[in-house]
């Protein structure tokens, strides 16, 4: 019920939060790796964070960034009505390539970014910083509207997001796959 409210508000203030199949895959993978610190990248109304707080572990974080304070105070009654502590969330208002590099390196089990587009690359490097090895970087919107495989489709966001798929990809340091859920989702564990 508590999704379903935060859903429509997300709708309302014109957000787009993931779906259903794509929270799931969100617990999923945060209870796959015990997760105990979380950062996610975009709040919204806080449909996601929920998913990952239930995947958590009962005494893990999440730390969740956006620019907007009225979606992270939405997003904080949300956290509240759905049954989580305060303390279990840190809530930190600014853009997310500000406050990233202020937080610890290899601290945290799982990193989700639902921001801009083009941001993802940048998110995805800082990713590699904050993870301990073992943990994973789940980017949303990775198929974006079935762009991606529009070779035609040559607009900013479709390009940054085809060369954030592609580097992790080569890289050395991820093991990634693509996972046809909602917008799509890059997952990717740090070696």
């Amino acid at each position: 019920m508590v999704l379903q409210t935060a859903r429509s508000l997300s709708h309302e203030l014109g957000l787009f939060s993931v779906t259903p199949a794509a929270g799931s895959v969100l617990r999923l993978l945060a209870a796959a790796g015990s997760a105990k610190a979380v950062v996610e990248i975009g709040t919204g109304t806080g449909v996601s964070g929920v998913w990952l707080l239930r995947g958590m572990r009962p005494d893990g974080v999440l730390t969740t960034i956006d620019v907007e304070n009225e979606h992270q105070r939405i997003a904080r009654r949300i956290f509240v009505e759905a049954g989580f502590a305060a303390s279990r969330t840190r809530i930190i208002t600014g853009r997310a390539l500000d406050v990233l590099p202020r937080l610890a390196d290899g601290a945290y089990d799982l990193v989700f970014v639902d921001a801009d587009a083009t941001e993802f690359g940048a998110c995805a490097d800082e990713a590699l910083r904050l993870l301990r090895p073992g943990g994973a970087l789940v980017v949303n919107g990775v198929l974006a509207g079935g762009r991606i495989a529009d070779p035609s489709a040559r607009d900013v966001d479709t390009i940054t997001i085809r060369e954030t798929v592609r580097s992790v990809r080569e890289s050395e340091e991820w093991i990634p796959a693509v996972i046809p859920s909602g917008a799509g989702l890059l997952a990717a564990v740090k070696r």
